[in-house]
C-alpha cells in the first residue's frame, strides 16, 4: 500500500525517507543555495550533491563514475535517477542523492526563488551553510 498522506511510515526501514522529505521541505531555499554554490565550485564536473545519513548526516560529492558503477551493481535499477541527474536544469531545479541504509532516494524539486537567487540571498559562505544544514539534519535524524 502506498502512503500518500503526511503520516510517517510504520516501518523503520523507510522512516529515513519520510524524515529526509521533511528536512528538504523545511530547508528548500538553503539546499538550493548550497546546490548552486557547489555547482559553481565544482565547475564542469558531472558530480552530484548527496546526503549520506551514516554514520551521521553529512553532505557528500557523488561522482558520476560511482553512480554508474552502483547502477551496474544493482542491475540498472537506478537508471531513472541517472536520467534525471542528466536532464535537470540546475538554474531552476535541485537534484540531490539521498543515501540511507543500503538504499538511495532522489531528491528533486523546483525552489522558489530559483537556485542562483537563493545563493545570492544567503549571508554565509558555503562552509558555514554546510555546517548549519548538517546541524539541522543531525537534530532531525
Amino acid at each position: 500500500m502506498i502512503n500518500l498522506g503526511n503520516r510517517p511510515p510504520n516501518d523503520e526501514a523507510n522512516q529515513w525517507r519520510y524524515l529526509l522529505d521533511e528536512f528538504v521541505e523545511e530547508n528548500q531555499q538553503a539546499l538550493a543555495a548550497l546546490a548552486w554554490g557547489l555547482l559553481q565550485e565544482w565547475g564542469d564536473s558531472q558530480d552530484s550533491l548527496g546526503i549520506d545519513l551514516k554514520p551521521k548526516p553529512h553532505f557528500v560529492c557523488c561522482s558520476r563514475t560511482s553512480l554508474e558503477q552502483l547502477n551496474r551493481k544493482v542491475n540498472r535499477k537506478i537508471q531513472e535517477i541517472l536520467g534525471i541527474l542528466d536532464g535537470y536544469n540546475p538554474e531552476t531545479e535541485v537534484a540531490i542523492v539521498g543515501i540511507g541504509e543500503g538504499q538511495i532516494k532522489l531528491i528533486h524539486f523546483e525552489p522558489d526563488p530559483p537556485p542562483p537567487v537563493c545563493f545570492e540571498q544567503i549571508e554565509a559562505d558555503l562552509d558555514v551553510l554546510i555546517g548549519q544544514l548538517e546541524a539541522r539534519m543531525a537534530e532531525k535524524f
